[in-house]
């Protein structure tokens, strides 16, 4: 219990340092260190100037992390991401120049706005930590995190993500706009990009790693494990749902809860830890790719109030 109380200590400091730069928004921070803690990855969906960008580059100082942005537009190409061997005619031989990638937080920054061959870059690093170029497979530095931005399907100049891409995500947030306490605050303060400039680590990478391996420890019960298998065969087995969740939601559904309730300070998962994720980790697995997030929870919602409680 020492150790989790310990991820509890040490991310409750960070929620609250971040807190400081997106304003009113402790919940989705805890969201995205959750998912973070999970070995996920991250996708955030909103209107521009949200704070998507600032979300991103606040969790990385906090935390510690090498940063690098990627801005994707429509002419990007996966060098751009991955990197490229070019010839040393010095040395008579070619020379890999790493790409972006090559980082621990990596923001891939407005992701839809790249073609389909740009977006899939990133599915080999994204699941095996690890990019092959040239024929040879090039490990990427631990911990790997991507944050991904996109905007609403419905504006200009925006390429739907493939399911395969979108499964890639452990979770989807929206951030939203701020309540009125907040924008006040926000619109008579400095600007957040000042605060961030003060911000100061408060872990280091191979500590943000060893809390990743004790969150493996976190105890998950039967009762619940048939409550997750219950959701997922509700969603495979309805009129309501088309495609219904994947094995891989199932995983991501039961290393996002144990993630949860270390951040929450516990050793065990309880039932309104599934709650709390739920909707993040499985509403972009349902339905139609790149599906609105209005109606991806109204549908996880549907789900959860079809299966009682263990």
């Amino acid at each position: 219990m020492a150790s989790i109380i310990n991820i509890n200590n040490k991310l409750s400091d960070t929620i609250n340092l971040v807190s400081e730069v997106i304003l009113g928004k402790s919940s989705i921070i805890e969201l995205a260190l959750t998912c973070l803690l999970a070995r996920g990855h991250l996708l955030i969906e909103d209107l521009p100037g949200m704070g998507k960008t600032t979300l991103a580059h606040a969790l990385a100082v906090t935390l510690g992390l090498r940063f690098q942005r990627v801005q994707f537009t429509s002419d990007l190409l996966p060098a751009d991401i991955l990197g490229l061997s070019i010839y040393d005619r010095e040395q008579g031989e070619f020379r890999f120049h790493p790409g972006p990638v090559f980082t621990q937080l990596l923001l891939a920054d407005e992701i839809n706005r790249a073609t389909p061959k740009a977006q899939s870059a990133l599915l080999e690093a994204m699941e095996e930590r690890q990019v092959t170029l040239d024929g040879e497979a090039r490990p990427l530095p631990q911990p790997f995190f991507v944050v991904a931005t996109q905007n609403p399907l419905q504006q200009l100049g925006t390429f739907a993500l493939p399911e395969s891409q979108l499964d890639r995500f452990l979770m989807r947030l929206s951030l939203g706009y701020p309540d009125a306490d907040a924008e006040r605050t926000l619109l008579s303060g400095e600007d957040r990009r000042h605060t961030l400039e003060t911000l100061q680590p408060l872990l280091t990478p191979p500590e943000l790693t060893a809390l990743q391996a004790q969150v493996e420890s976190v105890h998950l019960s039967a009762p619940l494990l048939d409550y997750i298998q219950a959701l997922l065969h509700v969603s495979r087995h309805s009129e309501q749902v088309q495609p219904g969740l994947s094995p891989r939601a199932g995983l991501a559904l039961v290393r996002a809860s144990r993630a949860f309730a270390a951040i929450r300070g516990r050793d065990y998962v309880v039932p309104e830890d599934v709650q709390a994720v739920f909707g993040a980790v499985a509403g972009h697995r349902l339905g139609t790719p790149g599906g609105d997030l209005q109606s991806a929870e109204s549908l996880s919602g549907w789900l959860l109030d079809q299966v009682s409680l263990p």
